[in-house]
Formats: C-alpha cells, structure tokens, sequence
C-alpha cells in the first residue's frame, strides 16, 4: 500500500526532468515541521522553501499576493477569502489517484451515521467546486482544498490544580469560566477559534445562548464580548496566546492552569514532565480541518510539481508524523504502514500506550499505559460540537475580540 503511494507521487516525469523544481509553500506552524520538508525534497527530488505566518497573515498574503507561493496549507475556515479572491485555483481531483481514500468527515460532515455534525464552516461546504464557481456540498470532480491534517480540540488542565473529571460526563467547557481557578486561565487568541471556546464555556454555564452558535448575531456577540470584558477586569484571565510556545509557556511557567489548547502543545508539556490533561467536554469538540490549496497562477511542470506533493503528503508517512504531534490524517489507512503498532493504537484506536512513545522531536511525550483522552479517532470525530469558523459577522467580532485580548 505505501509502496504504491510512492510509486503513484514519485512516477511523475516532471518532477525529476529539467533541473531540480522549487516549491514554495505558505502556512502556519501546524504543518510545516522541517522533518516534512526535508522528506519532502528527498522523496520527490524538489527544493521546498516554507513561509510560516499566522492564520491571518497566512490568509492575506495568499489572498493579495497569488504569485508568491505555490502551495497554501491552511484550513478550511480560511478558504472564503482567498477563493473570493481567485488566489487558489480548483483541483482536479482525477490527478489524486487516492480521492476515493479520503473520508466522510470532510466529504460528508460525519464518519458515522449517528455522529454529531458540528455547527460552523464544516469541510464539506467548502470542498467541492460548483457550476457557478461558488463552493459547496454538492459532489463534483473539482475541490477547493485537499483534505489531510485534522484534529478536534479543547482545552487542557494541570490535574494537579484542577481535580480531573471524566470524559464527555463530567468536563465540561464551562471549567474556562469558574471562579475557582480566575487569574490562571488562558484563551487563544484568534478570533474564528478562541470566541468558540469562550462561547461554548458560557453556554454550557447557561449565562449566554446563541441560535447558530456557528453563525452568531450581532446582539449575541456583544452578550458574549461583554460577558467576557466583565470576566476580564476581575482579573479572571492570565492571558491570551496565539502560538503553541506560548500555550506551552503560560503552563510551563504555572501560570495558567486551564486554558485552550491545541494537540502538539498539550504533547509537548507532557513530554517536559509538565502535569496536563486534555479534556473531553460533554458538549463535545471544536474541530478544525487542514488541507492544501494550488496557486491561481501555477501551470505546466510547476503545477505537477505542485500535484506530486499534494499526493505525497496523503502517502502515509506526514501523517504518522502529524499522528505524532495528536493530529490526524484523512486517509488513515495510508498512516498506518507508517506508525509503530503502539503508536497506531494509542493515537487512533485509543487504547492504552504498550510502551513510551516518542514525539515528533524524539522525547518521550506519552508513558506506557496512558490512555489518549477521549478515546479513538472515529468516537473523538463524532463529537463534534463546531468547527473553527469564520462567522457572516466575522469582522464585527474581530473588532469585539480584539476589545478583549488588548492590553
């Protein structure tokens, strides 16, 4: 199976003729390791440069400036802008020789039947490219973005200060607003994320309600903004980080004791010793997928270029890195080859650690006889509660939310 993949990605006559290609991608830290680009370049035999920015300057660098890159690895809630824009062009999906691999959580909205579909920019009404141009849920050979990184988030607590509570009966988002732990809670700050986190915190306490909490109105973001300031001048917030440094840090350093949290930060802690739990909120998760995107511009060998890495990275071998760091793939049969027997059923299947496992950077971040919080990739992925999104009102709540994180 592995052995495939490669022969389908390495096979292309463009890659290897007329000198050594160079392919410039534009991203943020959560997928571009340096372990990826140089397995990269030494499979595919290309020069890969990476550019890694925030999600928003990420997203306007790929909307105004097409001809600087050639690969956008974002997520989907930051597709509107550069598609509005004709900054990507759409995939050809009979050029990913594994499309019929990819599952249902992008395609449909759900792996199972009885799986919750989350509220917000869900994959599928992004993926696939209409007759008009417009993007939507109606099947078609045409993609806006294919599908690889994903993971279901929610926030992480020093066990030792908050007493551990069990799994999708007793944590709960609201933890991030009781009184008891004010001064040493954290959000992420970034809006089309961290106001999620904060909303389903406030709703779970019954102290704001929304419709859509996916699609919020301008009265119910005032409520929650305000709810939020209020919380804010009691002192009740330690900060608000933006990279997974900074995540780590606030718990590092005992300054944070809940707060929300992405997958690699909370390894990373546990690797350094750092006490830390990852939640499974009974309300459940806030999901977010990744994918890559081809430059408007690209065409002829740079586009194949371009193709034969977007059919490597779904190969299996990323994402037993990405496996390594809590993220998973969307094809996770091709991961599998790829990842230690322990690994593979500590990350996906959610039992019990046979041995140490090792990170990404080689530091043992999971003890023999852990188990993953929440259990395997298919029960974590129907409990979605909403998807990173960006909202009808976003630039309304941008200006909310930067009310909040100032200062």
């Amino acid at each position: 199976m592995a052995a495939d993949a490669a022969d389908t990605v390495l096979s292309k006559p463009a890659v290897h003729s007329e000198g050594r290609p160079h392919l410039r991608v534009l991203g943020t830290e959560i997928t571009l390791l340096d372990s990826i680009r140089e397995r990269a370049e030494a499979d595919l035999g290309i020069t890969v440069s990476y550019e890694t920015l925030d999600f928003l300057g990420a997203q306007q660098k790929a909307a105004t400036q097409p001809g600087a890159f050639d690969i956008y690895d974002q997520c989907f809630h930051n597709l509107d802008i550069v598609w509005f824009w004709k900054a990507i062009q759409p995939i050809d999906t009979g050029r990913i020789p594994h499309w019929g691999e990819v599952n249902d959580l992008t395609k449909t909205g759900r792996l199972s039947a009885d799986a919750m579909i989350g509220r917000g920019d869900a994959p599928v009404k992004k993926l696939y490219v209409q007759p008009d141009r417009s993007l939507g849920p109606q099947p078609s050979r045409q993609i806006s973005m294919l599908p690889a990184v994903h993971n279901v988030d929610a926030f992480a607590y020093d066990p030792t200060v908050v007493p551990p509570g069990q799994p999708y009966e007793t944590e709960s988002w609201g933890w991030l607003l009781d009184e008891r732990w004010r001064g040493r809670v954290a959000l992420v700050d970034e809006p089309a994320i961290g106001v999620f986190d904060a909303a389903l915190a406030l709703q779970a306490r019954g102290e704001a309600s929304f419709a859509d909490i996916g699609n919020m109105t301008l009265a119910e973001i005032d409520r929650l903004i305000d709810l939020l300031v209020a919380r804010k001048r009691q002192g009740h917030f330690c900060g608000f980080w933006q990279t997974m440094a900074d995540a780590k840090r606030l718990m590092v350093d005992h300054r944070a004791a809940i707060q929300s949290s992405w997958a690699p930060a909370a390894v990373a802690l546990s690797g350094l010793g750092v006490p830390v739990r990852e939640a499974a909120p009974r309300e459940g998760y806030r999901a977010w997928h990744g994918g890559l995107c081809i430059a408007a511009p690209l065409s002829g060998r740079a586009l194949d270029v371009a193709y034969a890495y977007l059919n490597w990275w779904l190969s299996g071998w990323p994402g037993a890195v990405m496996a390594r760091q809590g993220y998973y793939m969307s094809i996770p049969k091709r991961v599998r080859p790829f990842l230690d027997p322990a690994e593979w059923d500590y990350w996906y299947e959610g039992k019990p650690a046979a041995k140490d496992l090792e990170g990404t950077d080689g530091r043992v971040v999971v003890k023999a006889g852990a188990v993953r919080s929440g259990g395997s990739y298919w029960r974590r992925a129907s409990r979605i509660a909403v998807w990173n999104t960006v909202m009808d009102e976003h630039n309304y709540l941008a200006r909310r939310w930067s009310e909040l994180t100032a200062g």
